[in-house]
């Protein structure tokens, strides 16, 4: 990571994250959707986006495929790449998080250390790890985007869960059986937001 200019510095904001936490009537926090490709981790984002804006919270869903066509366009799934990408989201999620918001984010993130890196950079309370825990044989049942085929086929490589490692949360927030269904899931989901007092709805 590049050096900061001595003549790069931070400024404090007029305006407090407890302010706009008020306005939004809710905390700011990112949930990080990790877990296998066909995992459900998109799915399930999306369903808890959609159940937390008809509750009147303020939301965004920062996803994986989504990021890279912008902010990510640049980067390609080497190792460093990879870790890179984690960074940059990690950086966005946390803005947004000070803004008030519930930031979702739905990223395989495979190493511990990154999700880890993530973790400090938001601040311990505001970040929750949502292990989508799919069995292989389920998200590769499921390959929505043919992508298990191809890696098997040897057409793609560094593909996680085949030929590149994922690394398990050890202690996440909340552990989601990928094959339950959605409904529940989100039900398991709002029930923590709530007990930890990040929406009072």
């Amino acid at each position: 990571m590049a050096e900061h200019d001595e003549n790069v510095v931070w400024h404090a904001h007029p305006v407090t994250v407890e302010q706009r936490e008020k306005l939004h009537q809710h905390r700011g926090a990112v949930l990080w959707f990790t877990g296998l490709s066909g995992s459900g981790k998109s799915t399930i984002a999306g369903a808890l986006e959609e159940a937390l804006h008809k509750l009147g919270v303020s939301t965004y869903l920062l996803d994986g495929d989504n990021v890279r066509h912008g902010l990510c366009s640049d980067l390609g799934f080497s190792d460093a790449d990879r870790k890179e990408n984690i960074r940059r989201v990690g950086e966005v999620a946390r803005l947004m998080a000070d803004a008030g918001l519930v930031v979702l984010t739905a990223f395989i993130s495979p190493h511990r250390a990154e999700r880890q890196m993530v973790r400090e950079l938001v601040g311990e309370g505001r970040f929750i790890e949502v292990f989508v825990d799919t069995p292989l044989s389920i998200c590769e049942a499921r390959d929505p985007k043919g992508l298990y085929k191809k890696a098997r086929a040897g057409e793609l490589r560094n593909f996680t869960g085949i030929d590149s490692v994922y690394e398990a949360p050890e202690n996440p927030e909340i552990h989601l059986g990928g094959e339950q269904l959605v409904t529940n899931l989100i039900a398991q989901l709002l029930d923590l937001l709530r007990r930890d007092v990040i929406i009072k709805t």
